[in-house]
């Protein structure tokens, strides 16, 4: 049996994993998939001091609270970030990190150093009413859809997942310079359907396996079978 954490993106919270928990569950392992900060039931919690170091204490706490050791700790797109620095905190107790279609960062960057279209994000929040509120990312027309789902039930029930971020998680820099964590094995998992332009992705270095899953962005809602299958391939 196994230990996953499954680490949501910008906007989203857990639930964008309902689909994929019960099968991994129902294979044995246990799963947990939280809400950060700011979002899901802790949207009540969002304001402008949220940043990355919040997401980061997040998960953290989690995992010891549960006395959780060897996990499999997943990271969805800007999550990547957050699932290095809580490594990078109890790398003794982290047996495996996922990139899902996630920021690969190095130690010292942001979320706008690793996606250019950060960037715009975080200027319009800034010069926003409120000053640190970024929207979800609008929909897209077809093929690319609202974060890749383009069925029309899906997207409408994705839509009730979607908060805002605070800017601050864009902007903090990431903490890489524990070695013990750069010893943890690593597995990317791209999403390479409909992938729209100006969408950055760093080059993985050859002894870090790369799997690609044909569809869009946010998988686990719309390949919930195949990414909980390339999952088990690393219990």
């Amino acid at each position: 049996m196994s230990t996953y954490l499954l680490v949501h993106g910008a906007w989203h919270s857990g639930r964008c994993w309902e689909r994929v928990v019960p099968l991994l569950a129902a294979a044995g392992h246990r799963v947990y998939a939280p809400d950060l900060t700011g979002h899901g039931d802790k949207a009540a919690l969002l304001g402008p001091d949220v940043g990355l170091d919040t997401h980061v204490a997040d998960v953290v706490g989690l995992i010891r609270d549960e006395d959780l050791t060897d996990v499999v700790l997943v990271g969805h797109s800007y999550a990547g970030l957050v699932v290095s620095s809580a490594a990078n905190e109890v790398p003794d107790r982290v047996g495996h990190l996922v990139f899902l279609d996630a920021m690969v960062p190095e130690h010292g960057e942001t979320a706008a150093d690793l996606q250019p279209l950060t960037r715009v994000l975080i200027e319009r929040a800034l010069a926003s009413d409120s000053g640190w509120r970024v929207p979800p990312m609008p929909e897209l027309p077809p093929p690319y859809g609202l974060f890749g789902v383009t069925d029309a039930a899906d997207a409408a029930w994705l839509r009730t997942l979607l908060s805002d971020q605070a800017v601050r998680t864009f902007q903090q820099p990431v903490r890489l310079d524990d070695p013990a964590a750069r010893a943890i094995p690593r597995t990317h998992i791209h999403c390479v359907a409909n992938v729209p332009e100006g969408i950055a992705r760093r080059a993985v270095p050859a002894n870090q396996p790369v799997w690609e899953l044909p569809t869009g962005h946010d998988c686990m809602i719309t390949a919930p079978t195949e990414l909980a299958e390339l999952l088990m391939k690393l219990s």
